[in-house]
């Protein structure tokens, strides 16, 4: 005796859709994360660009000692240049935070930074002073030769300077009268000789 069992349609769907259906459930939130990153980086941009991009401005400057210049006139001048330049990177960029500004000199082909200024804008814009935010090399007085020529300068002094003259003997001063030649008296002129007329004798007769 055999039986006939009529196959039903089966209600599983198959794995293919399923994959179908999960890929486009992942494609709609990736579009849309897209849709709306794009405008908060805009967004982020426009509220905070300085904060993004803000910097620090670095600038290296190198100074000649002119002739017969001390090391203090060499570091006012220094100073000068440092407060010029961190003036000017303030003013040419507002995106610039803070400012970094090295001072070199040369000297008698030596080369050597004297000093280093690091200050922020709200620092620089409350007290521009170099001196005050400037950071000193003590070692730099030394390497340009300065020290050497303080020590050669007395020395080259003590050779071109003679020696001051003490304890010279002098003549003694003369206290007595000079001698006088006697006075000459005017010489007696002997009176002319007389010539008498010569007497003639008589002529004879």
């Amino acid at each position: 005796m055999s039986r006939s069992v009529a196959h039903q349609p089966s209600s599983i769907i198959s794995f293919s859709v399923i994959s179908q259906i999960g890929t486009k459930i992942r494609i709609v939130p990736l579009i849309f994360l897209l849709l709306t990153a794009v405008p908060v980086w805009f967004v982020c941009e426009a509220i905070a660009p300085q904060i993004v991009r803000a910097y620090t401005a670095r600038v290296d400057l190198a100074i000649d000692r002119l002739p017969e210049e001390t090391y203090e006139t060499v570091l006012r001048r220094a100073e000068a240049a440092a407060r010029a330049a961190a003036q000017r990177s303030f003013d040419q960029d507002i995106l610039v935070t803070d400012v970094s500004v090295i001072v070199s000199v040369q000297s008698q082909g030596a080369i050597a930074p004297v000093l280093a200024l690091d200050v922020s804008r709200p620092q620089w814009r409350n007290r521009p002073d170099t001196q005050r935010w400037a950071t000193y090399f003590k070692t730099a007085r030394s390497l340009l030769f300065f020290e050497q020529n303080l020590t050669t300068v007395p020395a080259l002094q003590n050779l071109t300077t003679p020696p001051p003259l003490q304890n010279l003997a002098t003549p003694p001063a003369t206290t007595e009268n000079p001698i006088t030649p006697p006075a000459t008296e005017n010489p007696t002129i002997p009176p002319p000789p007389v010539t008498e007329n010569p007497t003639t004798p008589p002529a004879s007769n």
